[in-house]
């Protein structure tokens, strides 16, 4: 039990470091705030994209890490262009490569993030939808600053 709070509460320590310096590099011009709007309309198809693709295979019988990963990779094919084109207006393809980076590191720590709350009692579910805005704040901060940064 100790390492689910342990590892509950690394969860939320990175997600707060995340927040803290996205305030601190956030845009308060019109233009910051409508790409952020931007983001949030794009992060909400992309989300209903790979939680949906994630919950069937959960109900199809794949074990979470398998249904994560499946639902990782078509996300990432999704994503890369949905949030490239319509948010950051980049059409470059080479930049897919910062975005897979990212999206392995996203991927490690919301399996983690699905461990600990799946050994904290969590169904696959619920434990998916806690992480999803956690996992959001951290891929907006990550593409911004590292992937379609101008």
């Amino acid at each position: 039990m100790v390492h689910v709070v342990y590892g509950f509460s690394l969860i939320f320590y990175f997600a707060q470091r995340i927040l803290v310096d996205y305030m601190k590099m956030q845009d308060t011009t019109r233009e910051g705030a409508f790409l952020f709007a931007k983001y949030v309309v794009v992060g909400g198809i992309n989300t209903v994209f790979g939680y949906s693709i994630f919950a069937l295979l959960i109900y199809l019988g794949l074990h979470y890490p398998i249904a994560l990963l499946i639902s990782t990779i078509l996300g990432v094919a999704f994503n890369f262009k949905s949030t490239g084109v319509l948010v950051f207006e980049s059409h470059n393809n080479r930049l897919i490569f910062r975005f897979l980076a990212i999206y392995c590191v996203t991927y490690l720590l919301n399996l983690l993030g699905l461990e600990v709350l799946a050994a904290g009692g969590l169904s696959m579910y619920y434990a998916a939808a806690v992480m999803l805005p956690i996992m959001a704040v951290i891929g907006f901060v990550a593409n911004k600053k590292l992937v379609f940064k101008k």
